[in-house]
């Protein structure tokens, strides 16, 4: 039997603190909210108690950001997409930030099994004034435990609308994509992190989190597969190629906390516990 499951979570910003309701259809919930940064930081866990999705499945998300919060969004655990017999399953996220909110979007990886037909689509609306920080991490198979992406499909689209489009098939079937030099070269891992704002965010502040980013790929072991660009005066990316999650998500928790304090002077990692257990 497929699973339809859709969430509404709102933040609201109340007497000085940032404030989540929600509302659920099926199995797709937030956790208690935390307050490790202070009450002006709302961080939740987003859980989905099936543990993955096979054809058929749908998963909708919808986060609206108020003016004035800030709330940080995790899961507990991977997004896995397992093998289907033919019918699609969906993830689709939309992510809508008013004029002066702030969100962090950083759920653990989409793990796409062989067989798999996958659509995960993120769609973020931002106001001018919103701004956001999130990111996107997609594994392909479990090589190390002898499970290879040996079949299946996967369509992945990161979208602001009128300012910026990511969209593409991966096939398992198409071996030049993944193994040659100018596709994945054989990796099988693939992350991006973005910030994203409703307005221009001025050449100073873009420039700064570019060279901040441009350090930490320097410095790390997968400098030759990283870069960080700005495609468009709304948005920055840092994009990655790794041959397993660990590596790339260790990266864009260096980069995602370094954006953090070079764009919004938050100095603390503010790392949900979640990361640690």
């Amino acid at each position: 039997m497929a699973w339809h499951a859709q969430l509404d979570l709102r933040y609201t910003h109340e007497h000085g603190r940032s404030v989540a309701r929600f509302r659920h259809d099926g199995p797709l919930r937030v956790l208690q909210s935390l307050y490790p940064e202070g009450d002006a930081i709302c961080h939740n866990v987003l859980v989905h108690p099936p543990g993955g999705l096979v054809g058929g499945d749908t998963l909708d998300i919808r986060v609206q950001a108020a003016e004035g919060s800030h709330a940080l969004i995790t899961t507990p655990g991977a997004t896995r997409f397992y093998r289907s017999e033919g019918e699609l399953a969906l993830q689709r996220t939309v992510l809508a930030l008013d004029a002066g909110a702030r969100l962090e979007w950083l759920p653990l990886e989409a793990l796409c099994y062989s067989g798999c037909r996958a659509e995960n689509r993120l769609t973020i609306e931002a106001a001018p004034g919103g701004e956001m920080i999130g990111w996107d991490v997609t594994a392909l198979g479990l090589p190390n435990a002898g499970k290879p992406f040996d079949s299946g499909t996967l369509l992945q689209h990161i979208e602001v609308p009128g300012t910026w489009l990511e969209r593409g098939r991966i096939d398992a079937a198409d071996r030049r994509l993944l193994e040659s030099p100018l596709g994945l070269a054989g990796r099988r891992c693939l992350a991006s992190l973005f910030f994203v704002a409703g307005e221009g965010i001025g050449d100073a502040r873009r420039e700064a989190a570019l060279a901040a980013a441009r350090e930490r790929i320097e410095q790390h072991p997968l400098a030759e597969s990283a870069g960080a660009t700005s495609p468009q005066d709304r948005v920055i990316v840092l994009r990655v190629l790794a041959p397993m999650v660990e590596p790339a998500m260790h990266l864009l928790r260096e980069v995602w906390a370094a954006w953090r304090s070079e764009l919004w002077g938050l100095k603390g990692k503010g790392q949900p516990r979640i990361w640690s257990t």
